[in-house]
């Protein structure tokens, strides 16, 4: 199946630095001009090969953002303030609201071009509901990061229903790497212990397998309203650590720490292949490593 022609706002991110490493190695094509248009808002320092940009603020020039989504059967929408990001703000509420009105802006340019969109969100929005959490599952956040990013979603489909634009909201797990435990570690690193011995699990996923992951739902028909963007399974953080060779201190757990954040990959597994294996300790490591360099 063909690359479809994409805008992907946030090509300075993270996850858009990712996708711009990984996309042309299984997807030849997306490597022509004008394949995959990356939005930035300032240049990117070190393009790709192949790598076709376009440089404006969505929120500041909506024309703009417009005639960027022209002729693209989609837009990935990665743009968004992190919970970092947002705590060096001055007002850290009103940064995070830019989240919700970039999906908005995203879900607009849809139903001007004719795109369908992608929004990304984020595990936060389950907050600390126990069980395995399927798509279903009433959101629940607890952290303003995960309630802005809720209202994203909530907001996002809404506008979408009104102006015929057909929305996916991409609740992403944690990513290896980009994380507050491997991306975060540093000498003497410190890790909440449960009573038992145990450490928070979580579900994750590997930068390679996101990227293939994202791209194969980009050729997807029919898609739901969300989907949780994960491997199978959960991973305690000791054990990532551990399986980095990442040495680390155990803290008696804080009182409101999640103890397990387990996503269900039932749906998604009817639009791309995963396997068990893509969710242990050892496979998060690789690929983490693979994408570094060597870091770790």
């Amino acid at each position: 199946m063909y690359f479809p022609s994409v805008l992907v706002l946030g090509a300075t991110g993270r996850i858009g630095g990712i996708l711009r490493r990984v996309w042309p190695g299984i997807w030849p094509e997306t490597s022509l001009p004008d394949q995959v248009l990356w939005q930035a808002r300032k240049p990117v320092s070190e393009p790709e090969p192949g790598y076709c940009e376009t440089v404006f603020d969505p929120l500041g020039d909506p024309g703009a953002l417009i005639r960027a989504a022209t002729g693209r059967a989609a837009i990935l929408c990665l743009s968004g303030v992190t919970p970092a990001r947002a705590a060096r703000s001055p007002d850290p509420q009103a940064a995070l609201a830019h989240n919700i009105a970039l999906g908005e802006a995203a879900v607009r340019a849809g139903a001007a071009c004719g795109a369908r969109v992608f929004v990304a969100s984020s595990a936060a929005v389950y907050g600390d509901r126990p069980g395995l959490l399927e798509e279903t599952a009433p959101l629940a956040p607890v952290s303003p990061y995960g309630r802005a990013k809720a209202e994203t979603e909530v907001r996002a489909a809404a506008l979408g229903a009104k102006l015929g634009v057909p929305v996916c909201a991409l609740r992403i797990a944690n990513v290896a790497g980009l994380d507050a435990i491997l991306g975060g570690w540093r000498p003497g690193f410190e890790l909440d212990q449960f009573p038992g011995g145990r450490t928070p699990a979580r579900s994750y996923i590997g930068p390679a397998t996101l990227a293939r992951v994202l791209g194969e739902l980009l050729m997807a028909p029919d898609l739901p309203g969300a989907l949780n963007i994960a491997a199978p399974g959960v991973v305690e953080m000791g054990a990532l650590l551990e399986a980095a060779g990442l040495g680390w201190h155990p803290r008696p757990a804080r009182p409101g720490a999640i103890a397990r954040v387990a996503l269900s990959t039932t749906a998604l597994e009817r639009f791309t292949v995963l396997s068990p294996a893509d969710g242990r300790a050892a496979t998060l490591v690789a690929e983490w490593r693979d994408m570094t360099g060597g870091a770790g």
